[in-house]
């Protein structure tokens, strides 16, 4: 028996020398300077990479990273880190650690013309020997107009492979989460120009199907129609070409401007002068389809500024690409992914080439449905008679309904109900829904009597909500319901305002609760969209009413709105960032531009988590 104790205690002592991880480490413990190194670089003038090597039987916590800067007007974004790997830990539980190097990705905001600065960077870690070191400060000077030195592969690397939707992705290290808009930023960062333009096209494409572009629709439509039952297949399509061309060319000329200097453009074109004086255009446009005026084009502004060159076919395609630019800047305004991930890369990088060809291949993707709107408005015109003067009565309709559209986010609630009334009701009388038919009236005259019917009806019925205090066109008369008002008022989600950076930390440095931060501007018609179909949903609200909510109005766009754009790199609402309980942003769960409520709510699942 004394034997077989000797050899097990022998194997013991055999498998504890081979197990170097859980064995005590031989030498005295090294000074924390020398056992974790910091130092730092400028990836570009937003951001910067951080790169602590680690030396060996040494760990660092991954949650003890801490930065500021010198001066103090430099500030930092949340640190973009990789996963670490998990440790049992006798002091601190279940932690995430790093061994041997890890390196962290920084978003900076400097003021303008401070590009040099003193990061001083906190870390903390351990000795396997069992010592555990205080936090360590290091300091590093930084250049953000140096060029950044290739030191090898970051995390970046490894993650954009992974297939876990937590991981980060960034465009060169912007230290963006994996939202969409970054993944794709990402994809502009990392794949040949062939590919990058075709994504884009198929972006594009898959945008063309998106509301904002329903009213580019009738634009068109009502452009071909304006030309007339003559106009032939070809020059229905050259027509439709400019019209698109315009717009691809619009695209990539205010996406290169917006991204190089990370401004709102939109919040300039978005209020209610600017939108206003483009709804009167095609207010002008709809009253010559109705007969009060003649003229040749469908771009009343153009006729007017050159009546002598409007009757000629340059001045006509001129004209289109007149009303294809418009249309871009003021009728397409919404921040979708792609939109917004073509921007950042640019913002980030300062490759102009690449990101505005990719927002002109993504507008042509866009416009390729609108090619066969167009020939196919061609191809239905009927050749002559009353029917012609029917169709064109129709697109001026349209064109009313896109002025309308355009004021709605800009102008008092009541004005659009007020509007959408008038146009239905007069719309219905237009259709003879108050004459008598004839006894001895076709199918199509009481089809379209009916039509009318149910048009004067839905007018009449919006008009009554109206006037009762509704402001919702799809339910003008629930507000006459009992007690509907006060409920719906209760059930949706309460938001609190924060105007500045200093505010958001605040309250993210006091919340016990998931928080989730939405960026909201009165000219955004996306924004709308959120509030109505998507936070109100009851599910949604009831997932939302765990939550912290801050609702950030950027809606003056002055210097603190865009100081918290750039905190988390947006280029406009609607943007929507959830933070942890710690105030930490979650990686992976942004949101940018309008989304369902069935997958805003799986979202909100995760963030809840």
């Amino acid at each position: 028996m004394h034997r077989l104790l000797s050899l097990i205690a022998l194997v013991a002592s055999l498998l504890a020398l081979s197990a170097p991880a859980t064995a005590a480490p031989s030498g005295s413990p090294m000074r924390p300077e020398e056992a974790f190194v910091l130092s730092a670089q400028a990836l570009d003038p937003q951001t910067v990479e951080v790169t602590v090597k680690i030396a060996g039987d040494y760990y660092l916590y991954a949650d003890k990273f801490r930065f500021r800067a010198d001066p103090d007007t430099v500030s930092f974004g949340t640190p973009q880190r990789p996963p670490g790997k998990v440790k049992n830990d006798e002091f601190f539980g279940t932690v995430e650690t790093y061994r041997k190097e890890v390196k962290l990705v920084l978003p900076v905001t400097a003021p303008d013309g401070v590009t040099k600065f003193r990061l001083l960077g906190s870390v903390q870690g351990c000795w396997d020997g069992g010592i555990c070191y205080p936090p360590n400060e290091q300091t590093a000077d930084i250049d953000l107009m140096a060029k950044p030195v290739k030191t090898g592969g970051n995390f970046l690397d490894g993650l954009l492979s992974r297939d876990d939707t937590s991981a980060l992705s960034a465009a060169g290290g912007s230290g963006v989460a994996g939202d969409e808009s970054g993944r794709i930023a990402g994809l502009l960062r990392d794949a040949s120009g062939p590919l990058v333009l075709l994504s884009f096209f198929g972006f594009g494409l898959l945008l063309a199907f998106t509301p904002c572009m329903f009213p580019m629709i009738p634009i068109l439509s009502g452009i071909i129609v304006g030309h007339g039952h003559h106009i032939s297949r070809g020059r229905a399509f050259l027509l439709s070409l400019v019209y698109v061309l315009g717009m691809a060319v619009t695209y990539a000329a205010a996406g290169v401007a917006a991204g190089l200097s990370g401004t709102m453009l939109s919040a300039a074109l978005q209020n209610a002068w600017v939108l206003g004086s483009f709804a009167l255009v095609f207010v002008l446009l709809s009253l010559s389809m109705f007969g009060f005026y003649e003229l040749q084009l469908p771009s009343a502004l153009q006729s007017r500024l050159s009546s002598t060159a409007s009757h000629q076919k340059g001045g006509n395609l001129g004209g289109v690409a007149v009303m294809g630019v418009l249309s871009a800047l003021i009728v397409g305004p919404c921040v979708a992914a792609p939109l917004a991930g073509a921007l950042l890369y640019i913002a980030q990088t300062g490759n102009a080439v690449l990101g505005g060809a990719a927002l002109f291949a993504m507008a042509l993707g866009m416009g390729a449905p609108l090619l066969a709107v167009g020939v196919a408005a061609r191809s239905v015109l009927p050749r002559a008679g009353a029917w012609m003067e029917g169709v064109k009565k129709a697109f001026g309709v349209m064109l009313l309904a896109v002025a309308v559209w355009l004021l709605t986010p800009v102008v008092p609630p009541l004005l659009p109900m007020l509007a959408w009334a008038a146009l239905l009701v007069f719309s219905g009388i237009f259709l003879h829904a108050i004459d008598p038919l004839p006894p001895q009236a076709k199918g199509w005259q009481r089809f379209w009597k009916g039509v009318g019917v149910v048009l004067l009806i839905g007018g009449s019925a919006m008009l009554v909500g109206a006037l009762a205090g509704s402001r919702d066109p799809l339910q003008p008369l629930a507000v006459l319901r009992t007690g509907a008002a006060s409920a719906n008022a209760a059930e949706a989600p309460r938001f609190e305002k924060v105007s500045s950076l200093a505010e958001l930390d605040a309250r993210l440095a006091s919340t016990d609760r998931p928080v989730m931060l939405d960026f909201y501007a009165d000219w955004c018609v996306s924004c709308k969209e959120m509030e109505r179909f998507t936070f109100t949903d009851p599910g949604v609200a009831a997932r939302m009413n765990r939550m912290l909510l801050l609702k950030a109005d950027v809606t003056a766009n002055n210097d603190d709105d865009k100081a918290l754009l750039k905190r988390f790199n947006l280029f406009g609402p609607p943007g929507t960032i959830f933070f942890d309980r710690g105030g930490k942003e979650r990686d992976g769960l942004r949101v940018v531009g309008f989304l369902e409520a069935g997958a805003f709510g799986e979202v909100l699942d995760r963030a809840l988590r």
